[in-house]
């Protein structure tokens, strides 16, 4: 359980990212930063991709149970890793942090706070957090580790 820090690391960043950007931005208003990157502060009330997010609000309730599920789930499954791990608990660690950083934002605000919208010509991805991030790079991680030979899990 050694690599709770990389979580802990995870959900530090991405609370202060979005306390700057509820702070610094306004609702829907981008700031440019790169010819593919801005700034827009919008407010999730949905999952990924803003689904369920026009629901009445049961929405928070489900999600946040999934991801308190989740996070268990994973704890379990870190507690169980052989020792000298390394990749598997490392993706395991970012996706609890960004689960745990969504989770605080449902729970506080009854929304998740997104703030990074990349974008190509007119084409916008719908816009995420740190916490997404995480996520993301932790699920890719598990995904590359089903076909490395070199660790064991």
């Amino acid at each position: 359980m050694n690599w709770l820090w990389i979580s802990a690391v995870v959900i530090v960043i991405d609370q202060a990212t979005k306390h700057l950007a509820v702070d610094r931005l306004v609702e829907h208003q981008p700031i440019p930063v790169l010819p593919f990157l801005n700034m827009t502060l919008t407010f999730n009330p949905g999952a990924a991709f803003s689904f369920l997010g026009s629901a009445s609000g049961w929405q928070r309730w489900l999600f946040s149970g999934i991801a308190v599920a989740v996070s268990v789930f994973i704890l379990s499954w870190l507690r169980r890793l052989p020792r000298g791990l390394i990749w598997v608990p490392s993706a395991l660690a970012l996706i609890l942090g960004g689960a745990l950083g969504n989770l605080w934002d449902r729970l506080a605000l009854g929304h998740v706070v997104d703030f990074i919208d990349v974008y190509y010509d007119r084409w916008h991805w719908p816009a995420f957090n740190v916490a997404d991030s995480a996520i993301c790079v932790g699920v890719a991680m598990l995904l590359l580790s089903a076909f490395r030979d070199d660790e064991k899990s």
